[in-house]
């Protein structure tokens, strides 16, 4: 075997060391670095896929891996990130522990449906993290706002991870991202996305908020898109 059949794997692993790395930074109440550690591996996650298509790199192992470093970098990692936010030592805080089982679940059913190769049924799990993650950074960053005392209570970060949690395991129709040689990558829906997604990252230029509240709202316009969609 080639060394460029490694390459995959070897990207998929730096997903599962950021994701480990962001978990430590969680415990160390250091949610700001804890998201710098998600993005880094939401990036390699995106680039290992890209990279088994262009190499034809595909393996049964690198399938398994990817779900394994995706269960700790976008189930374990947003939901202890959501926890750490709250200032209760009661049993309110580990509600949102509820998230990571349900994205572990939701990934055990994408492996073992052909079904959702392009398309998704239910939130995938990095969308549900950046919605988590930027979530406990904008917290973090914005201390006294009104987010930040929303996440003080008892229910908001559970009820957070809760609806989250759901939307991942559910089977509404989600669409995917994914560059696939000869697929058509741009449809309406996906047009939409992406000029909300525009306009809402020069909304945030403009108005001086926080580059945490973009992805926050990026996300939240793709669930709330499909969710329409799937209405309709």
């Amino acid at each position: 075997m080639g060394i460029s059949k490694h390459i995959p794997n070897t990207i998929t692993s730096m997903n599962l060391l950021a994701g480990c790395m962001g978990v430590i930074f969680t415990l160390e109440g250091r949610p700001d670095t804890a998201f710098i550690m998600m993005l880094a591996a939401a990036v390699a996650d995106f680039c290992d896929g890209l990279a088994a298509r262009l190499l034809h790199a595909y393996s049964p192992m690198g399938k398994e891996l990817d779900s394994l470093a995706d269960v700790v970098s976008f189930g374990v990692l947003p939901s202890l990130m959501l926890s750490q936010c709250m200032e209760t030592a009661a049993v309110w805080r580990y509600l949102p522990l509820f998230l990571a089982v349900m994205s572990a679940l939701r990934l055990a059913k994408f492996n073992i449906d052909p079904d959702q190769s392009e398309n998704f049924k239910g939130m995938p799990t990095p969308a549900s993290a950046m919605i988590a993650g930027s979530l406990a950074y904008l917290v973090t960053v914005t201390p006294g706002s009104w987010l930040d005392g929303l996440s003080h209570t008892v229910w908001f970060m559970p009820l957070v991870a809760v609806c989250l949690g759901l939307m991942t395991v559910s089977r509404v129709p989600m669409f995917g991202m994914k560059i696939a040689k000869g697929k058509k990558l741009l449809d309406t829906k996906r047009i939409v996305f992406l000029c909300i997604a525009v306009l809402i990252v020069a909304a945030v230029i403009v108005l001086g908020l926080n580059w945490s509240a973009a992805v926050l709202m990026v996300f939240l316009t793709y669930l709330i898109e499909n969710l329409i969609l799937s209405i309709l």
